[in-house]
């Protein structure tokens, strides 16, 4: 059978991935949007507004104002406590103390101004110590992990893998297991689902390991893969260590970003709502 003139697709097949990108993209776009609606319904509820509208227009001046992503203040939002009627603030004053440290990004911290500029150092930090040229970096959001930063993968990979909430590939695993998780052979390992592994491959991956942020009573927060353009040899101890020592001091940092600038996010909104 030939194959289609100048695109290396059979006849049929370019239908066919046009179909599976059409539901990918419904997928997204529906995943993204549900935690957003949940907190639009919370503030309707809370403060008697009158739409969902009003709501998405408060988040999203709270968002911009603070710089924080509005996927992340909405599922702050939801949450926390809900504010009670006539408080002075979302969430009770409470001092704020320094950002913890980050020497293991080895990074000029005045630079780290935002979650998004310590994510993307991760991720670089990552791909230095594993040898790597290609990876990403997950959050948990609602019980997934949700893609923030990635370097050197393709579209298809991305949007693919833009929320995972299976048990098909190694960062979900590192994730339920809270450990890290290195495939060697994507092509033969057991690990991925079949969708995920052509995925995978097709992006020139062919080996992968995933590293676990983690909060400081040891839950997992988030995810950093690195993913080799050959099969991998197991990391040695200190590229593991080095890994949990990031994924640890990151973790940290999050948990106090999300206390300290998502929360006056929130306090913000609430004082914007109620004035």
């Amino acid at each position: 059978m030939a194959e289609n003139s100048g695109t290396g697709l059979r006849p049929g097949e370019s239908g066919s991935r046009d179909a599976e990108q059409q539901a990918i993209d419904v997928r997204n776009r529906k995943l993204a949007r549900a935690g957003v609606a949940r907190a639009e319904r919370l503030l309707v509820s809370s403060y008697r507004l009158s739409s969902e509208q009003e709501a998405f227009d408060l988040l999203r001046r709270a968002s911009q104002r603070f710089n924080v992503r509005l996927h992340t203040l909405a599922e702050t939002a939801v949450h926390l406590p809900a504010p009670r009627p006539g408080a002075a603030s979302w969430v009770p004053g409470r001092p704020r103390p320094a950002a913890p440290p980050l020497p293991v990004l080895r990074a000029d911290e005045r630079r780290l101004v935002d979650d998004s500029a310590v994510l993307k150092t991760a991720l670089q930090r990552t791909l230095h110590i594993t040898g790597a040229e290609m990876g990403n970096v997950q959050l948990v959001q609602n019980g997934m992990l949700r893609m923030e930063h990635h370097t050197g993968l393709n579209g298809r990979f991305t949007d693919y893998f833009t929320f995972v909430d299976a048990s098909t590939t190694s960062c979900a695993q590192a994730a339920e297991q809270s450990r890290q998780v290195t495939v060697e052979d994507v092509a033969a390992s057991d690990a991925f689902d079949e969708a995920s592994r052509r995925t995978i491959l097709q992006t020139g991956s062919r080996a992968c390991h995933s590293a676990p942020l983690l909060s400081p009573r040891g839950t997992v927060i988030g995810m950093i893969s690195s993913h080799h353009d050959r099969p991998l040899t197991p990391l040695t101890a200190a590229q593991a260590a080095a890994l949990d020592q990031l994924g640890r001091q990151v973790g940290r940092w999050l948990v106090w970003h999300r206390n300290t600038t998502v929360v006056s996010a929130l306090n913000h909104l609430h004082t914007t709502a109620t004035h």
